[in-house]
Order: structure tokens, then sequence, then C-alpha cells
């Protein structure tokens, strides 16, 4: 259990390290340069400049979410209002997008974080490394490290306690499992705690949560109407060229047997065995349809299989986890299904992997799944990609989407739907 709770404390102390770091290099820099920024508005220049800034300050708010969700298990909404599918180009369009990112609430909020987020959220950060760092430091001492500190600068101050002989050093060892006892017991909460100030800057107001909401879930209920529509004119299509074509020929084919087969039985057998054939191809292809729409797995099996069975298919190792204590409504499966269909088909197709991990895990009320591959990065959730049509399929369901990739890989796809178990 000791060794469990040390190691815990260790990796805590260095998630507060990187935490502290992105907070004092990441949002000092970003804070700067979108005040900067801003202000240069009057002057024209800050036209073209903010909305970039803007964009970079949302991509180190949308990564603190990130980490938020994988390291604390903590959500936190991301409310930036969508820009209109009609926007303009060019200097019209610079100047209609910069307007908007600054009327958007989420902007302001964002900016508030920063401030937060290098003081605060920082000083926060810093204490879980601090605690590691000085416990075992106060161990070294006692190791005989005190000697040629105090030889070099006479007696030296470890926290409040000076140390100058092996007796004061012994202490001082003392003092730091003090330390080390107060990390394995605090860390993880003190990392907590810095995602919960992230969450509380961030976090939209209530009302304004609701309308967002709202907006949201009648956007996303246009996208599904317009999903549901391509997707019967694909079965449509699929049925018209593929199965009934099949069906015609084959029932072209018995109708000229019936006239053969008395004539010329031999040709009339030749045509039997290609009607046999049609009809084979026609069921196969039927098969796929109805497994296009809702795989037979799924909905026998439940998500779990379903993914591992279509894990199996792809030509790249992919191993699956599954953490499930019961089955979502079967929207909810369906939807998760795809979703992690298209981003599997997306990191075969684009991220040059040659191994893919899928987690599905369930807690805090959130169906969690999060796809990772070891490809070259640079994934984005953009107009016309594979992943803005999870995005809105997740959207279906108030699910949310988000992405780390950097270039170079590895790549991360975590979705989130909340739904229940039964």
């Amino acid at each position: 259990m000791n060794a469990t709770k040390a190691r815990d404390a260790v990796v805590a102390g260095a998630q507060g390290l990187a935490l502290s770091l992105t907070a004092l290099i990441g949002s000092i820099t970003l804070f700067v340069l979108a005040v900067t920024s801003i202000a240069l508005i009057p002057a024209g220049l800050g036209v073209f400049t903010t909305p970039p800034t803007l964009t970079l300050v949302r991509a180190h708010a949308n990564k603190r979410r990130l980490l938020a969700a994988q390291w604390s298990s903590l959500r936190i909404p991301v409310p930036y209002r969508p820009f209109p599918r009609d926007i303009r180009t060019g200097i019209t369009g610079q100047v209609e997008r910069c307007t908007l990112m600054l009327k958007d609430p989420a902007t302001w909020r964002d900016m508030q974080w920063l401030l937060v987020d290098m003081t605060a959220g920082a000083i926060v950060a810093l204490i879980p490394p601090a605690l590691v760092l000085d416990g075992i430091f106060g161990l070294l001492l006692a190791a005989g490290l005190w000697q040629p500190i105090v030889d070099a600068g006479g007696t030296y101050w470890y926290s409040f306690l000076p140390v100058s002989s092996w007796g004061t050093a012994g202490a001082a060892a003392l003092l730091g499992l003090v330390w080390l006892t107060i990390a394995m017991n605090a860390n993880g909460i003190l990392v907590r705690s810095h995602f919960r100030l992230t969450r509380a800057m961030l976090a939209p107001e209530h009302e304004q949560e609701l309308e967002q909401r709202i907006d949201r879930l009648t956007e996303t209920r246009h996208d599904a109407l317009d999903t549901s529509a391509a997707e019967l004119r694909r079965i449509e299509r699929d049925l018209h060229d593929g199965a009934q074509a099949r069906l015609v020929a084959m029932g072209m084919n018995l109708g000229t047997i019936e006239a053969l087969i008395e004539k010329d039985p031999a040709q009339a057998k030749q045509l039997i065995s290609k009607a046999r054939e049609s009809s084979a191809e026609a069921l196969t292809e039927l098969r796929d349809l109805v497994r296009g729409i809702h795989p037979p797995v799924l909905a026998e099996r439940g998500l779990g299989d379903a993914v591992k069975a279509l894990a199996l298919r792809l030509p790249v190792k992919t191993e699956v986890a599954v953490e499930l204590s019961g089955r979502a409504d079967a929207p909810v499966e369906s939807a998760a299904y795809f979703a992690v269909s298209e981003a599997l088909t997306n990191a075969v197709k684009h991220s040059g992997a040659d191994r893919l991990w899928v987690d599905v895990t369930y807690s805090d009320g959130s169906l969690r799944i999060s796809v990772t591959d070891n490809g070259k990065g640079g994934a984005a959730i953009g107009s016309g990609s594979g992943l803005s049509g999870i995005e809105r399929r997740l959207g279906t369901f108030d699910g949310v989407l988000a992405v780390s990739s950097p270039a170079g890989g590895p790549t991360m796809v975590t979705m989130e739907i909340p739904c229940e178990l039964f």
C-alpha cells in the first residue's frame, strides 16, 4: 500500500511540475501576447493578430481541459461559440471573426484564467513536486550531503531547520520523511485542486451553460436530421446499386431458365449456377448493409465486444481494454460504436501508426472512450475532417470530443457521452 501511495505521490509530483511549467511559461506568454494584440486593435494591426492569438489561448485552455479529464477525471465544459458557417473571407471576414471572438464571454473567462493560472494555479501545482524533492533532499543531507554544503558556506537552512552536524542532518532526514508523508497523502489532492481552480475559472455560469447547451442541442438536432437523411440516401443507393440490381438480374436469369429448361438443359444449368452466385452475393451485400446500420454483435453482446470485433478487422495491431459494469441505451451504444469506428479508420488511413489502443470506461455518469495511436500526430478537428463528423455524432447526445495530437505524435482522441448504464 505504501509503495502504491509513494508511486502515486511521485506521479502527482511530475504532473504538478508539468502543470506549473505550463502555467509559468505558456500562460504568461499567451496572456502578454493576447493583451498586446487586443491593445493594437484600434491601430488596425490587432484585427489580424487577435484571432490567431486567441485561437492559441483556446488551444492552451483545451489542453488543460484534456489533462483535467485524463489525470483527475474532471470534466470542464468547452463553451466557445461556433463561428457561422457562412462567415466571409478576406479582410471583412477577419474583422467579423475578431468581433465574434471578442463578444464571446468564454474569451474573457480564458483571459481571467490565464491570470489565475500563472499565479495561484502555478503555486498550487508547484507544491506536489516541491514536497517530493524537498523530502528526498532531506534524506540526502542525512546521507552526508550536508558536509560539503556546510564546508562551502557554513550552516545550511533546510526549511526552518539549521543543519551543521550529523545530529542536525538526522533531524533533517526526519523532516524530509514528514514532507514525503505529506506528499503521499496530499499530492493527488493538490493536483485535483489545481484542476478545480481551472474549472472554476473556465466553466461558464449555470445560466450561460444552459443557454449554450440549448444552442448546441438545437444545432446538433439539425446535424442529426441531416445525417439521418444522408444515411437514408446511402442505404437507398446501396440497395439500388447492389442487392436490388443483383436480385433483378437473378429474376431475369430465372425467366431465361424457364424458357431454356426444356430446349437447352445444359445452358439452363449454367444460368442456375449464375443465379445461385447472384443470390449469395446479394445476401452478402445485405448483411454488410445491415452491419453498417447496426452491427449484430453490438445488439447481441454490447459495445465492448463490438469494439473488440471491430479491432480484429483492422490491418494495424490494436489493443482494446473495456471496463463497463452494464450497457447503455441502444442509440448511445450505436453512436459510440460508429464514433470509435471512424476514429480508428482515421488513424489507420492518416496517422502512419503501427499500433492502436482503445480504452472504454464508465465513470461519473459518462461513457469515456479514448483512441490512441503512435503515429505522426498533427490531427485536428476541422471542417470536413473525420473528427468533425465524430464531434457532430457525439453532439447529438450532448457528448464532447477532445483531441491531443502534437507534431510527431502520439495522438489521443477522447470521447465522452453522458449516459446511464443498465
